[in-house]
């Protein structure tokens, strides 16, 4: 996979799951990492100091995403970390669970979802324009909730649908400045932080005999993909939503 040395790259939600797999991964292959959370403070001081600990590059920039100023404060401490150098990877990953079925939802719920998972990154985009070289790459992570009827999951995959627009109309409006946009849709992927939900009985197994790879995705998996669409590799991919779930309900397996 392409060398990221002398490179930078913003992500947001990095403190713990995928996100902090998308760090550690940039920052193997030498891109100065910006390890974004939310309340998460120990989660993203330990991401920083195992990235330092591998001889890699990062500082943390504290910012909760979803009120008036989120994208102003994030900024201020991503601008002052960078110290004038510009930015050449952006990874939306933050991103909100999912609120619950239609009769469930409340209009408190439903307004956070897109405050975060689609207002959040729009703007986050917008603002990270100035300092984003050209030739740079943005990856927002996206769901396969989007290709599936879940009715516990509407408004969630609702904003993933979003999202996954975003990506391919501003693909259309930046590649003229060689920016690559494009999403990454995880399937079921265990971290540390919702590894207890797999422990029902018999769901692990369900899920994996619903997938084409035959198991649940990991962090790293996804980070891969990640790392891939933002090094000289993926230069010619841009407008995409790239599946990264294993093959998760592709069909009947027998």
């Amino acid at each position: 996979m392409s060398d990221l040395t002398g490179r930078t790259a913003l992500v947001t939600g990095a403190s713990r799951g995928i996100g902090q797999a998308i760090a550690a991964r940039l920052a193997e292959k030498g891109a100065t990492v910006i390890v974004h959370f939310g309340t998460d403070k120990g989660g993203a001081t330990a991401t920083v100091d195992a990235i330092e600990r591998a001889g890699g590059a990062a500082f943390a920039v504290r910012a909760e995403l979803g009120g008036d100023d989120d994208v102003e404060n994030l900024f201020a401490g991503v601008e002052a970390g960078l110290a004038g150098r510009p930015l050449d990877i952006l990874v939306n990953n933050a991103a909100a669970a999912p609120a619950g079925p239609l009769g469930a939802t409340t209009r408190k719920e439903f307004d956070h979802l897109f405050a975060v998972n689609v207002r959040a990154p729009y703007f986050i985009i917008q603002r990270a324009l100035p300092l984003l070289r050209n030739g740079g790459r943005i990856v927002t992570i996206s769901s396969v909730a989007t290709r599936m009827a879940n009715p516990a999951q509407t408004s969630f995959a609702m904003t993933k649908g979003a999202v996954e627009t975003m990506s391919m109309t501003l693909a259309n409006q930046l590649g003229v400045r060689g920016i690559t946009v494009n999403a990454v849709a995880p399937g079921a992927t265990r971290t540390a932080t919702n590894g207890s939900v797999f422990e029902a009985p018999g769901l692990a197994e369900h899920i994996a005999g619903s997938t084409a790879l035959d198991r649940l995705g990991g962090p790293d998996d996804i980070a891969d993909v990640v790392v891939f669409l933002a090094s000289d590799a993926g230069r010619w991919i841009t407008g995409q939503v790239i599946d990264a779930s294993g093959g998760l309900f592709l069909g009947p397996r027998a």
